[in-house]
């Protein structure tokens, strides 16, 4: 199981309250915070909600 980097880059002002819960679900707080993660599937699918607000990288 690797792990992933995650990055907030755009806002989630006028965002729905289910995509701002999931960002809050991941441990992001603010814009450019770096959270790293287990890349299990429930992360994973997170990450697939929000990908539009996020920059992901893998760690190896």
């Amino acid at each position: 199981m690797g792990k992933v980097k995650i990055k907030q880059i755009k806002s989630q002002i006028n965002k729905p309250a289910r995509q701002k819960k999931t960002l809050t679900a991941l441990g992001i707080r603010k814009m450019h915070q770096v959270v790293e993660h287990d890349a299990t599937p429930q992360i994973m699918g997170m990450i697939a909600k929000v990908n539009h607000l996020l920059e992901v990288e893998e760690v190896k």
